[in-house]
């Protein structure tokens, strides 16, 4: 199938602050602009699920569908879900739902990696964060995909990552001491991962106010959806295995 062609990827970017969507064709490209809704409160699957449907129904026809969301996520279950409310979405196969709903497959994924995905060029160690209502985090090797990190959650002195430089800090703080907190951070995670590039994220990247090391770059957060067709390239299959061949007949998840 020639690029530019499909199948065509429904590519949803699920945040604490809105869920973004767009359609991509084989080779990545959107075709169809970008567009977002507010994340409903609460934000339970079932609204959740409602503002995708809500999405979708604007967007071009779609084959198969990736999902970016802002958690755990561990065979298609959710396990996490720190800005969204882990009560309500601790077990829930989202997977499952959305794949019911349009009659497509799904795959999922956190939405740090999703994001990276999007972003990383190799060669060598590279990590990409965001920075939204969470801090995201998600390593890479030659641009394959190592592991998440839960670096939102992971303690930094009193406060997790999340609460010292979440979206929740920069509306109480301002976004002077917010970059200053966010001058302290960029270093530690340079350290924790010693990666080659670092790649910053998310809706609040573009407020960075302050210069940043020579190997660390601002990322479109447009990212998080443009990343979404990479979860059905042929070297990720095997990390979904077994997610939805017992339940879809589809498996490469092309079109028929």
């Amino acid at each position: 199938m020639p690029p530019g062609d499909g199948p065509f990827t429904l590519a949803i970017d699920i945040g604490g602050t809105s869920v973004k969507a767009s359609v991509l064709n084989y080779a990545g490209v959107l075709a169809a602009e970008r567009i977002r809704c507010p994340t409903p409160k609460p934000s339970t699957p079932a609204l959740v699920l409602e503002s995708i449907h809500a999405l979708a129904a604007q967007l071009p026809s779609f084959d198969r569908i990736s999902v970016g969301f802002p958690g755990v996520v561990k065979a298609g279950t959710m396990l996490t879900a720190p800005n969204l409310g882990t009560e309500h979405w601790a077990g829930f196969r989202l997977i499952e739902a959305l794949a019911r709903r349009f009659e497509k497959p799904a795959r999922i994924l956190n939405d740090a990696a999703v994001q990276g995905l999007g972003v990383v060029q190799g060669p060598g160690l590279e990590c990409a964060i965001t920075l939204g209502t969470g801090i995201g985090c998600a390593l890479f090797r030659d641009r394959h995909l190592l592991l998440h990190l839960e670096l939102g959650q992971h303690p930094r002195a009193s406060e997790t990552y999340d609460q010292f430089i979440g979206q929740a800090a920069r509306d109480a703080l301002g976004p002077e001491a917010w970059n200053a907190r966010l001058r302290l951070c960029i270093p530690e995670v340079l350290s924790l991962t010693t990666c080659d590039v670092l790649y910053v994220g998310g809706g609040n990247a573009r407020n960075i106010s302050f210069p940043l090391p020579e190997n660390v770059k601002v990322v479109s957060n447009s990212a998080g959806v443009t990343g979404g067709v990479r979860l059905w390239e042929p070297e990720l299959d095997q990390l979904f295995a077994g997610e939805t061949d017992a339940w879809w007949p589809t498996r490469s998840g092309r079109a028929a």
